[in-house]
């Protein structure tokens, strides 16, 4: 009897050469070397010679760039150009850290049977990355990568033997002769082996979902005479009822998601001022480690605009060769040329989203590089860079709107000029407040202490702002021209006039501490850039939300580091078609000052109902499952990350304003292919003005006894979040999704 093959996956199909492999040449910055590259199609790998690993799964590819695209690894090695026509470069991420590969094939036509395979390959798992759906494909993927592995005697029969292992190792909890049970359901020919197709069965049988079944009944029959009408023209195209397994499929599909935006287009009104606009936005973008000794490469910058990032940072030095270069001062990270970097941004600007780029420099050069870095600019952007002479232009009465500025590319940067003439300004109030004080008390024959007291505070602040009196360095006058929208200028309060183009940088404590109503106010009509303090050298984040909440639009995150900030900053960014602005709530807006004295009390509702082939531990080099770890006693933490509405944190510094209200169900033992609790659990939490998109649920899947963070976790704002029975698509900590991990709950905010 011939046996059954796995089903074809659209795309995805390999020449037999490949599969059974080609010499390349792979390149590093220090060797060549000549190694033999296979692609593993159903196990979803590529296999190549090597001392250390050797694997890189697809799943774990970021990106693949080829031909011109790869150029700045070629230059970087001072390799020929004539090599750019057979280059490779794979992008991918294995243990928590970015890694590269370079390959390069003997022939063009090798080449091109090579970027084929592996976009076609990666295309297809990425497409399943993206949240739920796409069910056959992803049954397929799984029964292709699984029957492989299963089949450790390669002749297409998996005895009992080897069922039990892959039992083993998807931490199935059955017996020994539950499993033996199922095996012998699913061998209907009673042959003692599984063919592909007994496989299948064996597989749906192992894959049945009680949890599913019993709401199904519960919920009766589903007259299509509902306003479902479009779901069953869908999933119930020929029944007057929906089917148990039509039902399962819309309850897997993404129009059940639990993100209800995550795949929608741009929707927001984006033609408001851009002060009405939160901006996803990058902290020394250069950086891709350690603050103090990191590695400043062009990297960040593609990874950052690829994710939609619309704000990126630059702190720019004269170099020694009379080019400016990028690195964090005052430290031992490396160096990157402006050049590279202005050539990856106008590159990479806009292939994610159209909206316009915010380059956010700190420009410690003197005036000749600063002419060059303006040089570099132009002709990197073109007629997308925003430029215009000071003298030229009108007088600006608000800022223009996203939409206006599509495709553009805009320099904030520090403008001394305007900062110096701010700071006279402000010496000029000091020193009329304090004349006009001194005035009062000496017509007063009994003048108060509180006069002196008032006096004296208004002398500190002359004496302050003196002392701080310095002559400022020069500034390019080309340099000044590029500063339109975005004007930088030092913050000397918030009750001080500033034009609508001012924008002002504050360090995360600095923010914190001009949290309140002021800070509201100003943004309503101008920019704020935080960003974080200096301590934080190991590149940690803030939770960005604390400052989106005070109106902040351009929060700077190190995307670099993938921690909880980081997380919250992508889950917000999903929205609005992640083109990386997304409108501001009314009440942060003009005209919504009453809505933020509206306080509201809400309770999150959240039964934790079952999990689906939680994924198990991974080898830290070769990124394969470990056998011998496949046990997992699973329990789920959920967690409300809720802003300390207006509140300064000012009387302790160390704790930041944000409220974490959460609840964990029990643990379930040994079972992490279907582990089922059926808990429910209930988080009371407070809202002002409406904000629910400033509240981020954090669900984490969590092996009971192991410190080493989350087996699986998913984020995303409480506002955005469907309610009613919703599989969470499970993610690792750098938020790649799993390609087969979910949780199944369901969500319900109770008004209290």
């Amino acid at each position: 009897m011939t046996t059954q093959k796995p089903p074809a996956v659209p795309d995805a199909n390999v020449p037999d050469e490949l599969l059974k492999g080609t010499t390349l040449l792979k390149v590093s910055e220090k060797k060549q070397k000549r190694a033999l590259f296979r692609i593993d199609a159903d196990q979803g790998e590529i296999v190549y010679e090597s001392k250390k690993s050797g694997i890189i799964p697809i799943e774990c590819i970021k990106e693949i760039r080829a031909g011109p695209e790869a150029t700045y690894y070629r230059a970087q090695f001072k390799l020929s150009a004539a090599l750019d026509s057979r280059w490779i470069t794979i992008v991918y991420i294995l243990d928590g850290t970015y890694k590269t590969i370079h390959i390069v094939a003997d022939t063009v036509d090798l080449y091109n049977a090579w970027l084929t395979a592996l976009n076609r390959l990666h295309a297809v798992r990425a497409g399943l990355m993206t949240g739920l759906g796409n069910i056959e494909i992803r049954d397929a993927v799984w029964e292709k990568q699984y029957w492989k592995g299963a089949d450790q005697g390669g002749d297409s029969k998996l005895d009992l033997a080897e069922i039990e292992g892959l039992c083993k190792r998807l931490g199935v909890s059955l017996t020994d002769t539950a499993i033996r049970a199922l095996f012998k359901e699913a061998d209907t020919d009673k042959r003692g082996f599984l063919d592909f197709e007994s496989f299948r069965r064996f597989v749906k049988l192992l894959k049945r979902r009680p949890d599913i079944e019993k709401i199904y009944a519960h919920l009766g029959k589903l007259d299509s005479s509902a306003d479902a009408a479009q779901l069953f023209a869908k999933y119930s195209p020929n029944e007057a009822i929906m089917s148990l397994p039509a039902f399962t499929s819309f309850l897997l599909s993404t129009e059940n998601g639990p993100f209800s935006e995550l795949h929608d287009p741009v929707w927001q009104d984006m033609t408001r001022p851009m002060s009405e606009y939160y901006v996803s936005s990058s902290h020394n973008t250069y950086l891709v480690g350690h603050q103090l000794v990191g590695v400043s490469t062009i990297e960040g910058y593609i990874r950052a605009l690829l994710h939609s990032c619309r704000s990126v940072e630059m702190d720019i030095y004269d170099g020694e060769d009379g080019e400016p270069v990028v690195y964090h001062g005052k430290t031992l990270t490396s160096v990157v040329p402006v050049r590279q970097v202005c050539e990856a941004i106008a590159k990479y600007a806009f292939v994610t989203s159209p909206y316009a780029i915010i380059i956010s420099a700190e420009v410690h050069c003197g005036i000749k590089q600063q002419d060059v870095i303006v040089e570099i600019m132009e002709k990197s952007f073109g007629d997308k860079l925003i430029k215009s002479p000071p003298g030229d232009r009108p007088e600006l009465k608000e800022l223009p709107s996203p939409e206006q500025l599509k495709g553009k590319i805009l320099l904030k940067a520090k403008n001394l000029m305007v900062t110096a003439k701010l700071a006279a300004l402000q010496k000029e109030k000091i020193t009329a407040a304090a004349a006009a004080v001194e005035a009062a008390n000496t017509s007063s024959s009994d003048s108060s202490d509180s006069g002196a007291s008032i006096l004296d505070s208004i002398k500190d602040k002359w004496r302050h702002a003196r002392k701080k009196e310095k002559k400022q360095p020069m500034m390019s006058v080309s340099l000044a021209e590029l500063l339109v929208y975005t004007v930088g200028v030092k913050c000397f309060g918030l009750s001080e006039d500033y034009a609508p183009e001012h924008i002002f940088s504050l360090s995360e404590s600095r923010a914190a501490r001009e949290a309140g109503k002021d800070m509201v106010r100003h943004t309503q009509t101008h920019m704020v850039r935080v960003y974080p303090k200096g301590t934080r050298v190991n590149s940690t984040n803030y939770q960005p939300q604390m400052y989106w909440a005070m109106g902040a639009q351009v929060v700077a995150i190190n995307w670099q580091t993938f921690d909880l900030g980081y997380m919250i900053n992508q889950a917000m960014f999903q929205r609005n078609g992640r083109c990386g602005y997304i409108l501001k709530p009314d009440a942060l807006r003009a005209g919504g000052e009453k809505l933020l004295e509206k306080r509201t009390n809400h309770r999150l509702d959240i039964s934790i109902i079952s999990a689906q082939q939680l994924p198990r531990a991974k080898d830290s080099t070769t990124g394969r499952e470990i056998i011998e770890k496949s046990t997992v006693d699973p329990l789920v933490h959920v967690a409300l990350h809720v802003p300390d509405w207006m509140a300064s944190p000012a009387s302790n510094k160390e704790k930041e304003p944000i409220t974490k209200v959460c609840a964990q169900t029990t643990v379930i033992k040994n079972n992490g292919f279907n582990p089922v609790w059926e808990e429910d659990l209930m988080l009371p939490f407070e809202c002002v003005g409406g904000m629910m998109d400033m509240i981020f649920l954090e669900v984490s899947v969590r092996d009971d006894g192991e410190d080493e963070g989350a087996v699986a976790k998913y984020c995303l704002p409480l506002g955005s979040l469907g309610k009613g029975y919703r599989h969470l698509p499970l993610h690792d900590e750098q938020l790649s999704q799993y390609l087969f991990a979910t949780l199944f709950v369901k969500v319900d905010v109770v008004d209290l």
